[in-house]
């Protein structure tokens, strides 16, 4: 019996912001067997999307064995991301963290 998915802590807010911007986002983070979170697609282009959390200590962020395993198999696109900015800048869409106006 596999056991439940663990998901990153920023994945929702990743997710939330990629699809805001006009990606398509399929969660993948149930499949297991080091299958990336995500596949995303932007512009005719579909890219696997691995979330690390980059509030972690680097240490925290490595990829499991079954992910490296994946990653060097997958003979497509699969990137690693800690955040908005570098997700969104995988379909090269910039990112402008603004906070809201006061008021």
């Amino acid at each position: 019996m596999r056991r439940a998915a663990r998901v990153d802590a920023n994945q929702a807010a990743i997710v939330r912001d990629l699809r805001k911007a006009g990606v398509s986002v399929l969660d993948l983070s149930s499949v297991g067997q080091g299958a990336p979170d995500l596949a995303c697609g932007f512009k005719g282009r579909t890219v696997l999307v691995e979330i690390k959390d980059g509030d972690k200590p680097p240490s925290a962020r490595k990829l499991t064995p079954q992910q490296v395993t994946f990653h060097n198999g997958w003979q497509g696109e699969a990137v690693v991301v800690k955040d908005i900015g570098e997700a969104l800048g995988v379909f090269g869409i910039k990112y402008y963290n603004r906070q809201p106006p006061d008021g």
